[in-house]
């Protein structure tokens, strides 16, 4: 086996790639190379610093790590069904941390046991629980208003919802004591970022953006968190657990 970097591979193979590593996984995934190249520009994907897996020249895992400043991010490790339990992912691992800054982040689901050894025999600490919800049910929708497009300055939150990987197209909504920035896609309401004073003007909020389409979408909305409390209580569904770990190797 052999690792060398991914841009040395065009899109549709990363992503052929990719769909083989997470075949069978807890939850379906699928790119496209068009989906692919999206999340490498939307996370910052440095596809110069991530490592694809080579037996007898053909792929056959890989591992993205997206890059802002000191800090970096685990954007998908997967390796295909036949070569897994065999060193793959762990030396995939091995190799993007010796390309990264000195903070590294990633989530794993919590049912993902394999996974959980590997990312903690490497160093890595749990952070928190952070939690995948979706909204289908109808519940009474209020009035938000609608404001300029800004990022709501949160600080910590997971990299798919910080301000540098907020989508084009998002709107900014507010209710007394909430705000939100979310994002329409047909009959998909995304929820990108929301601050909330209390779990009632979260859901507040949530129901008048659940309003907007036929399902309402949340991802990574940390364990405890006023929108986390929101929609339990709107009978959302919670979809997945997922936790968030951390490397921190700066000096002390």
């Amino acid at each position: 086996m052999k690792l060398v970097r991914a841009d040395t591979f065009d899109f549709e193979q990363l992503a052929e790639v990719f769909n083989a590593g997470y075949q069978g996984y807890f939850v379906p995934v699928h790119v496209d190379a068009a989906g692919l190249a999206s999340m490498v520009d939307l996370w910052d994907i440095d596809l110069s610093r991530s490592r694809v897996a080579l037996r007898d020249e053909q792929p056959v895992g890989i591992a993205n790590l997206a890059v802002r400043g000191d800090r970096a991010w685990i954007g998908g490790i997967g390796v295909a069904s036949a070569e897994r339990r065999k060193g793959v992912g762990r030396a995939l691992m091995e190799a993007v941390l010796a390309e990264a800054p000195p903070v590294v982040m990633l989530e794993v689901l919590e049912q993902n046991e394999p996974a959980i050894r590997l990312y903690e025999g490497l160093g890595f600490t749990r952070t928190r629980v952070l939690e995948v919800w979706s909204l289908t049910a109808d519940v009474p929708a209020g009035e938000a208003r609608t404001t300029e497009v800004r990022p709501l300055d949160q600080t910590g939150l997971p990299w798919q919802r910080a301000d540098e990987s907020l989508p084009q197209g998002c709107e900014f909504i507010e209710v007394d004591g909430a705000a939100a920035l979310i994002r329409v896609t047909g009959p998909r309401v995304t929820v990108a970022q929301l601050e909330a004073r209390d779990a009632d003007a979260a859901a507040e909020l949530l129901a008048a953006a659940r309003a907007r389409g036929e399902a309402l979408h949340f991802m990574n909305v940390p364990e405890g968190d006023p929108a986390s409390v929101a929609l339990h209580r709107l009978g959302g569904s919670l979809d997945l657990r997922q936790f968030e770990y951390e490397l921190n190797r700066r000096s002390t």
